[in-house]
């Protein structure tokens, strides 16, 4: 429940900052350039990038040794909102997938 909180949360406030001004300029290049305007906001958006590319290692490799399927959502949620939303995503998922949500656990205790 917390992960998928803070998934749903990122992608809330990620709608509301980044949306409007998107709308009013609609240049999603410039949007992804603004990033970078400074070194801090360069380091963090370098992290962001490849906290990205690390989920897809580890998506593409689960893929195949787990046989996780639907990573792919996880990939494009990282995009856009955002990492925090796709990480979340596919954490969901893959305990799903190994039956380890509240729900598994509550069916297991009652057989």
């Amino acid at each position: 429940m917390v992960v998928a909180t803070i998934g749903l949360a990122f992608a809330a406030a990620f709608v509301w900052i980044v949306i409007p001004p998107l709308l009013q300029h609609p240049d999603i290049l410039g949007a992804f350039a603004a990033g970078f305007v400074n070194p801090y906001s360069s380091g963090y958006a370098l992290d962001a990038i490849c906290c990205w590319l690390v989920l897809a290692a580890w998506v593409a490799y689960e893929a195949k040794a787990e046989g996780i399927r639907h990573g792919w959502i996880a990939l494009v949620l990282g995009l856009a909102p955002g990492v925090a939303t796709g990480f979340a995503f596919y954490l969901l998922l893959r305990m799903r997938r190994r039956g380890t949500t509240r729900g598994h656990r509550r069916q297991a205790e009652d057989a």
